[in-house]
């Protein structure tokens, strides 16, 4: 296995492309492709160059989710090699770029940003900013869906997908089962998942925005919860992310984004008690300030997710558009406990 790193101006830093090959298969496999800009199909050509690669070489692309910045080059590439595109079901359409499913999201969008609150100014900057970003989808791919539990045989490697759904519908994890520190038929080492690649799963720095990241889905933050747990449970001794370095401490880091969601919550329950009933767009104006770009959606996205699940657990309860307490002596550890 090895790394690439690709530029990404656009959004949280630099992505990563993992390379699977196998020497006496000629198999070649790419986990994540990075966003369709010049720059970066250059430095994903460049870095498989370095390795005696060209696109027309890869055999295999698994794809963690849809997002543009993991997805964008997967078309372009598949044109070149007739690579075998895998990603999961709920975001398989996306990817395809079918039209039904982006109009559908494109509705959901302008849905949810004004039941949010946010002003009629900010929707129209989000609404130009996804006209001005549409270059960097590239081209649509013909995708093969798989699911939780699928395992594929690519890059001379056998990996187990894990479903880890929160930050999209589809997000993935790629474990591999079978290799120097899984042996082949060990099903106790299989048990044990050593590494796996994560995509936006669990990230080194940067906690993984739920609610504004895909607006389709339900309960975001429970469902985001559930997934950091599973992967927990996992006991893997490092992660491969979808951005910067490899985590060599997974359920550590997981802890500590539980932990910072936990703050999160008791921070919004502060701002119910002294400021009174708000919407998503009025909490998160407290919680970060100005928004602009692509936070006009993460920012009250993450707002929501939290609200929501304070109003499934019954501390809130919505009203008008806005969400007030119902409970004002909620601990926080009972809303959001420590599933590790």
């Amino acid at each position: 296995m090895d790394r690439i790193s690709l530029g990404n101006d656009e959004f949280e830093g630099r992505n990563n492309a993992y390379v699977l090959a196998d020497d006496e298969s000629d198999a070649l496999a790419l986990v994540d492709t990075g966003i369709a800009t010049d720059s970066v199909r250059g430095d994903l050509r460049d870095g498989l160059a370095t390795r005696g690669y060209e696109f027309t070489d890869i055999d295999d692309i698994m794809l963690t989710h849809f997002h543009v910045d993991h997805a964008g080059l997967a078309g372009d590439i598949q044109a070149e090699s007739g690579a075998t595109v895998y990603v999961h079901e709920a975001d398989a359409p996306l990817v395809e770029q079918d039209p039904d499913a982006v109009a559908a999201v494109e509705d959901r969008r302008r849905d949810v940003l004004e039941e949010w609150g946010v002003p009629e100014a900010s929707r129209e900057e989000v609404q130009a900013l996804h006209e001005q970003f549409s270059h960097i989808e590239g081209a649509p791919a013909d995708v093969t869906p798989i699911e939780d539990g699928t395992v594929l045989e690519v890059g001379g490697r056998t990996l187990e997908t894990v479903h880890a759904p929160g930050h999209s519908a589809g997000l993935c994890c790629f474990e591999p089962i079978g290799g120097p520190e899984t042996p082949p038929g060990d099903s106790a080492a299989a048990e044990t998942g050593r590494e796996a690649f994560v995509g936006d799963a669990v990230l080194p720095v940067y906690t993984p925005n739920v609610g504004g990241a895909d607006l389709r889905v339900e309960r975001p933050l429970e469902r985001y919860l559930e997934s950091l747990a599973r992967l927990a449970n996992r006991s893997y001794e490092r992660v491969w992310p979808g951005h910067r370095d490899p985590i060599d401490e997974p359920t550590e880091r997981i802890t500590t984004i539980i932990e910072h969601h936990r703050e999160r919550t008791e921070t919004i329950l502060d701002l119910l008690r002294d400021h009174g009933p708000a919407d998503p767009w009025t909490v998160s104006a407290r919680l970060f300030g100005d928004l602009e770009g692509i936070h006009i959606v993460h920012g009250p996205g993450e707002a929501f997710a939290h609200l929501d699940h304070l109003r499934h657990e019954g501390v809130v309860a919505l009203e008008g558009g806005e969400y007030r307490l119902v409970d004002r002596a909620v601990d926080p550890e009972t809303v959001i406990p420590d599933t590790t």
